[in-house]
């Protein structure tokens, strides 16, 4: 089965929310008619959060929290920055952007909104945590 995962795993980046384009300097990953690439990468475990868990609707940003969000939390990262989150169970990939901080329990290194843990998005809201993989995203200048 591990097999089979390996196989479809570049299929299934395919199939996020946002197109991937390859160049022939390195990949590009095209949101909202703005290009990005890939700035950095990290491995770890992945968790969900909710309104509930949050204990209240405020996130660091300032914003308020939703549970149906495209949006994740992480320690480090800049509020605002795009990710590429896979989830290394599954192959499932989602394009987030951080708006809060977190996660706060040892080994995790991102919480995503629920939301975007259910089947139909990274699919590990039953899991609860996950191995998966962090590509910030950085936008590419348009200028010369």
């Amino acid at each position: 089965m591990k097999f089979f995962t390996l196989l479809a795993l570049p299929a299934l980046l395919l199939c996020s929310c946002a197109t991937q384009t390859t160049s022939s300097k390195d990949a590009t990953v095209k949101i909202e008619d703005k290009k990005y690439r890939v700035a950095s990468v990290e491995h770890g475990k992945m968790s969900w959060y909710s309104v509930k868990t949050n204990f209240g609707t405020a996130t660091a940003s300032g914003e308020k929290f939703t549970n149906h969000g495209h949006t994740a939390a992480h320690k480090k990262l800049k509020m605002g920055t795009k990710v590429r989150v896979t989830n290394l169970e599954n192959g499932k990939t989602k394009i987030l952007r951080i708006n809060d901080r977190g996660p706060y329990k040892p080994g995790r290194i991102i919480d995503v909104s629920v939301g975007m843990a259910h089947s139909s998005h990274l699919d590990f809201h039953r899991d609860g945590v996950v191995p998966c993989k962090v590509e910030v995203l950085e936008e590419v200048s348009t200028q010369s």
